[in-house]
């Protein structure tokens, strides 16, 4: 698909359906811009009835006073029913743009959604959603009819006398050529300008969320002359395009307009040699002032044209996406245990996995180690349907998890990362997210269990406590537990702690995991943790380096058999005297 036309393809996808509404919208917009020609007409005729000294009184104008006056209100009525109308189906074809972003982001690979930043989705469903108003909602219908009136007028001016006009059209080829200039790489322009106004915000939200690492490091200077340098090349890049294109809009401005340019000397020569009559002359100069305006207000929405396409290309690069290969199958799974057979996995280009085969069972305990990047969180994140395997396959109770639907296997898997999210909603509907018709108490029990009631309740609002953007009112240990608690209440027989206690200390931590231990009694439950200490009992523990499997068993085992695992068993021991020699060094102080 040419870039030149994708994006006015996915826009048609979204207005399908509204075809009836817009067609309508134009009818009446030409109805109203018509309107809007009646009165030069109108005008015309007072202006021969003057010349022709047809004048006997005041009600010799009232006629064409009172079809001024209807055609005048008739203009404002029938663009406001257009603009209703168009608005209507405008407003709908957005809600359709913004659903369709929000349900693609549930149904594609997590890894393509990390990949973008939040502020792009953000300004996709919002922002450049709303970008689409001006192009649908107003150019469709007033572009339409202002480009379809003047035609209709050089039409009556050629049935009039076709030498005046062809008169009337000298500036035309001016125009069109100025308009050219202007319009010339606008599309290639437009796309540098946006990626340079999307720099300049990317620097912003980085100067801002980082005002704390800048004061700190003393880097003020040098973090403002990059905030600093991104705003100007972002006021530099849109003034040398105006620039660029400032004489051509000059020309077309000034020339295109003056349609009299040709009308009036030319009319002159035919009046005076006779071979056009007083009547015609005077109807057809003051149609030639009705012509440019509805071209201007049509040249208006050629910006919103060019920008519009290259929007919904963005947007279109989102809805296009390949949904992650899942079905509904009509297989049951048998029980939660989990098998990987030769499963392989490549991220941007980059394998992560290289023939992994391993197997969780039912009511246990298995833990992934090994060193940061090693990938036993892709592993973690595959089961948990993420994304996608390049090769092999995940299996759930007997079943490939690509025969499982997402729904299904959301319901199966309760996931718990060190980054988890919360919603700028009270800690009480924040941990209900797990089971939407859970009461109070539930969640209540489920906070108590995995030790978090305390804290909860020592809030000045308690459970009502509002949590803020991402849970920014709370800490980060505070976070982490209501996250495990919103697990622990969706009570699915499939538990992935992915570094889930990265952010407790070592007192809550024991109570996480003693609470964990209770819960996941006759369930899948698979840890990733930062301090072996916490996984010592696991019933199995499998080492991940280079993302292959270099070993597994218990703790014992591993400790004498496997080099790695006894590296890092001895780096965390020494890591524990450390913190150990330094809280009797803090006591002393």
């Amino acid at each position: 698909m040419s870039s030149s036309n994708k994006g006015f393809k996915i826009l048609k996808q979204f207005t399908k359906g509204k075809e009836k509404k817009y067609i309508l919208s134009v009818i009446l917009a030409v109805i109203g811009v018509f309107c809007g020609m009646v009165p030069y007409y109108a005008i015309s005729k007072i202006a021969i009835n003057l010349v022709d000294k047809n004048v006997s009184s005041f009600s010799s104008f009232s006629y064409w006073l009172t079809v001024i006056l209807i055609a005048l209100v008739a203009k404002v009525v029938f663009h406001n029913l257009s603009t209703m109308v168009s608005h209507k189906a405008t407003f709908s074809v957005i809600s359709s743009i913004r659903k369709a972003i929000a349900e693609k982001l549930v149904n594609i690979p997590m890894g393509y959604v990390l990949g973008i930043s939040s502020g792009s989705f953000k300004s996709m469903m919002v922002e450049k959603a709303d970008s689409t108003e001006p192009i649908l909602a107003h150019a469709v219908p007033e572009m339409t009819s202002n480009i379809l009136i003047p035609i209709l007028i050089y039409i009556y001016i050629f049935i009039l006398d076709w030498r005046m006009g062809l008169a009337a059209m000298i500036t035309l080829p001016i125009g069109y050529i100025a308009f050219l200039g202007m319009m010339k790489d606008y599309e290639v322009k437009y796309k540098e300008m946006m990626d340079v106004a999307k720099h300049m915000n990317s620097t912003a939200v980085e100067y801002v969320n980082g005002i704390k690492v800048i004061k700190a490091f003393s880097q003020s200077a040098s973090s403002y002359n990059k905030y600093r340098d991104a705003v100007k090349n972002n006021a530099e890049y849109g003034l040398e395009w105006m620039k660029s294109v400032q004489g051509y809009f000059a020309i077309g401005l000034g020339i295109w307009p003056a349609v009299l340019i040709g009308v009036l000397p030319i009319g002159c020569i035919l009046f005076m040699n006779g071979s056009l009559a007083a009547d015609v002359f005077i109807t057809i100069i003051v149609l030639s002032f009705g012509i440019f305006g509805p071209i201007l207000q049509a040249m208006n929405f050629i910006d919103d044209l060019a920008k519009v396409n290259t929007i919904m290309e963005d947007i279109g690069d989102v809805v296009e996406q390949a949904d992650m290969n899942r079905t509904i199958s009509l297989k049951k799974t048998k029980g939660s245990d989990i098998v990987l057979k030769n499963v392989s996995f490549a991220y941007d280009e980059e394998k992560v996995l290289d023939d992994v085969s391993l197997s969780f069972k039912e009511g246990q305990v298995s833990a992934l180690v090994g060193p940061s990047g090693s990938g036993k969180s892709t592993i973690a994140k595959l089961i948990a349907s993420f994304w996608d395997v390049s090769e092999g396959s995940i299996e759930i109770g007997g079943v490939n998890i690509s025969n499982i639907s997402l729904e299904e296997l959301n319901s199966k898997i309760a996931y718990v990362s060190q980054d988890n999210f919360l919603f700028n909603e009270s800690i009480l509907e924040n941990i209900r997210k797990a089971k939407l018709g859970a009461s109070d108490a539930e969640i209540v029990n489920a906070a108590k269990i995995v030790g978090c009631h305390k804290f909860i309740m020592s809030l000045e609002n308690g459970y009502n406590t509002v949590v803020g953007g991402s849970g920014s009112h709370l800490s980060g240990g505070e976070r982490q537990r209501i996250t495990i608690a919103r697990a622990m209440l969706k009570n699915a027989p499939i538990i992935i702690l992915d570094e889930a206690t990265a952010y407790t200390d070592p007192e809550n931590e024991a109570i996480i995991q003693d609470a964990v231990s209770k819960l996941a009694k006759g369930k899948t439950l698979i840890v990733i943790a930062h301090r072996l200490s916490t996984i010592k009992d696991s019933d199995q523990i499998i080492v991940v380096s280079e993302g292959k499997i270099s070993g597994s068993g218990k703790f014992d085992y591993l400790l004498e058999s496997n080099k790695l695992f006894g590296e890092m068993w001895k780096a965390h021991e020494a890591s524990k005297d450390f913190a150990i020699e330094e809280e009797e060094v803090e006591k002393y102080a």
